[in-house]
């Protein structure tokens, strides 16, 4: 075995596995299409092909999002990491391909271990082997779940001065303010007293800027959508027509959110678990929100989970931010 192979079997050794069943994912999607409108949970994007598609996504010219918050890390790191301080157990939901975490873990002052939460086993162990290379002293913990869910963390063989929960990617921005503040309170309970989060946020901006992000012209977000119901079809046996539905994404400024919809190009039906879901033409299904922040709209949703925010990092133009947040 050479040295990446050995690296990937540590990472499967100490995976913590506990992803979605297929009874589970059914029981969500026919909640889901029962709800009028309907939608489908965004969490099922990322399989191994959901998670390769997710990344050529942030390499497209629209998609501003990655490079801005890369670019920000690379600039603000040396004062997050003072403002964190030493011996940190790094906890990271929704890890992805580790790229943000590889700076942060750079310079943190000795950080005992990082927890990489996932619900794409590949994409959790790929991160996990490349980064126990590169990071020999730090503790690889990962887990394989979705980060959604009540979840006990893995404990470090070396204790941790304090627990950070690392949530870049503006991924927060998902989930609705009730889902929100449900997940920054179980980071908040997680972190415990003395911990804290170093979250990415999205700043509101220019709707055209914002829209393009999410409507790329090579159609690779289209193709991130529709792997979706592809995944379904696969893991589930649902019977979505792929070439019957189509990917629709706006910006709705007055709820100050990007709503992304699969959209039903004709009559149709869909079999899924023995139900079956009658589509009519343009019918849609809303398959995930992104929502955009001001500074007061997000300190006042972090307060409805009891936190508060100590310090904040913008890029140049004020495009998107990084906060750092404790228990208030």
């Amino acid at each position: 075995m050479n040295v990446a192979a050995h690296a990937l079997q540590r990472a499967r050794d100490a995976l913590t596995d506990l992803r979605p069943q297929p009874d589970d994912i059914a029981a969500d999607v026919i909640a889901g299409l029962s709800r009028s409108p309907r939608t489908l949970p965004s969490k099922y994007f990322y399989d191994a092909q959901g998670s390769h598609l997710f990344e050529e996504i942030t390499q497209q010219p629209e998609y501003y999002l990655t490079g801005t918050e890369l670019a920000l890390l690379e600039a603000r790191l040396p004062s997050i990491a003072q403002a964190i301080g030493p011996g940190a157990h790094v906890v990271e939901y929704g890890s992805g391909s580790g790229r943000k975490t590889e700076l942060l873990l750079e310079h943190l002052r000795e950080p005992v271990a990082y927890t990489p939460v996932e619900i794409s086993r590949t994409a959790v162990l790929e991160a996990t082997a490349r980064l126990s290379q590169q990071f020999p002293q730090i503790q690889m913990l990962p887990v394989c779940a979705d980060f959604t869910k009540p979840l006990e963390l893995p404990t470090s063989t070396v204790p941790a001065q304090r627990t950070v929960m690392f949530f870049p990617g503006s991924t927060l921005g998902n989930f609705t303010d009730e889902d929100a503040v449900r997940l920054l309170d179980a980071m908040r309970q997680t972190m415990g007293a003395h911990g804290c989060a170093l979250i990415g946020i999205d700043l509101d901006k220019d709707p055209a800027l914002i829209e393009a992000a999410y409507n790329d012209a090579a159609g690779v977000t289209a193709e991130f959508t529709l792997n979706l119901l592809a995944r379904l079809n696969r893991e589930i046996g649902s019977d979505f027509d792929l070439d019957g539905f189509r990917h629709h994404a706006v910006y709705a400024r007055q709820r100050g959110r990007i709503e992304t919809f699969l959209v039903s190009q004709r009559a149709q039906s869909v079999h899924v678990a023995g139900r079956t879901f009658a589509f009519e033409a343009g019918e849609s299904i809303q398959v995930e929100y992104s929502y955009k922040y001001t500074d007061a709209g997000f300190a006042a949703l972090v307060a409805r989970a009891g936190l508060k925010v100590t310090h904040g990092w913008n890029d140049a133009r004020d495009w998107f931010g990084l906060r750092l947040l404790q228990p208030a």
